[in-house]
């Protein structure tokens, strides 16, 4: 009788024989995808914003969505814990010690927004299955589409920052997420949060303007006085106003990570403590897609995984007779 080990080794050089009679062009690494010149997203900056969370109700505002009795202690109030079916944007807290000094790691505190950040090369689309979640290929914009949706719940799955949600209430199923208010624009407007931001700490506009935008302001030294943009820094009136910028930290997120993303952040505080999460240049998508195309290519695998099919099953099928010897066999 023949070892596992023994039994493994055929198995694969018989799937092995099988694939190598599939000629397949070499599969090249797929590399990140690159943006539009014309997408838009927001500059989200930490040093800027009150927690005054205008931008979470006017979120659901302009979304229609419920209130979200979401707190441990079953508080009346309206305040989520965080993004859900009922709530596309939320304002979190980062706090230190006594929390007493503003953007301050120790003994301070700060704030972080947390919404869909429009990756440039988006994992959620890459692994939804029917195109329910597609990426606009002027404005970027993550969009949904509910009638495609099969609710096989992949983009939660894929999405590296979480934010793609089920609604489990719903009796078709489906998923909710910010798409940057992308049903106000015929109507000249744009994302609700940055139209109502008070001090600009969340800003529209094209992604290639909030970069120089961003740049400009991790150019500032603490204190100096400068002038801060409000509502959408491509277009519309000037609704700037003066202030001095921050002790920022030296990194603009969202510029590199797995690919980029349209929604940028700039923060005092580390982003590791404002809950923003560490991840390579690479997008994810850019490597499952190699990964799949390279297994899937000249239908390599499935030729393998036959291979070792039919090779198990030739070794399992007995010669014509044998059978009927062996039961003659056990009755004497």
């Amino acid at each position: 009788m023949s070892t596992r080990r023994e039994f493994f080794k055929r198995a694969l050089t018989g799937s092995a024989a099988v694939a190598g009679a599939a000629v397949c062009p070499p599969v090249q690494a797929r590399s990140n995808a690159q943006i539009s010149p014309d997408a838009v997203g927001l500059l989200f900056d930490s040093t800027l914003c009150v927690g005054c969370k205008a931008c979470v109700a006017a979120c659901k505002r302009e979304n229609n969505l419920p209130l979200d009795y979401n707190t441990p202690d079953d508080s009346p109030w309206d305040l989520p814990l965080d993004t859900n079916a009922r709530t596309f944007n939320v304002i979190k807290a980062y706090k230190d010690g006594a929390a007493t000094v503003k953007d301050a790691e120790q003994g301070g505190y700060a704030f972080m927004k947390s919404s869909c950040l429009h990756c440039v090369d988006p994992s959620c689309v890459s692994a939804c299955p029917v195109t329910a979640m597609t990426k606009d290929p002027v404005t970027g914009i993550v969009q949904y589409d509910a009638d495609a949706c099969i609710g096989c719940r992949y983009c939660v799955a894929a999405c590296p920052f979480g934010i793609p949600k089920y609604d489990y209430s719903s009796p078709t199923g489906k998923i909710a997420k910010c798409e940057l208010c992308r049903h106000r624009v015929k109507d000249g407007h744009y994302a609700a949060c940055a139209e109502v931001c008070p001090t600009g700490a969340t800003l529209y506009g094209k992604v290639a303007d909030l970069k120089v935008e961003a740049k400009r302001r991790l150019a500032l030294k603490p204190g100096q006085a400068t002038r801060f943009p409000r509502g959408n820094i491509s277009g519309g009136p000037d609704r700037s106003w003066e202030g001095a910028a921050a002790r920022y930290i030296q990194r603009t997120y969202g510029e590199t990570e797995i690919g980029g993303t349209q929604m940028l952040k700039l923060a005092a505080v580390s982003f590791e403590k404002l809950g923003q999460p560490t991840l390579p240049d690479r997008s994810f998508a850019s490597q499952s897609e190699t990964l799949q195309h390279t297994l899937y290519g000249g239908l390599v695998l499935p030729l393998v995984v036959l291979g070792a099919m039919a090779y198990v099953a030739k070794r399992n099928v007995k010669p014509a007779g044998e059978h009927d010897e062996e039961v003659r066999d056990e009755r004497a």
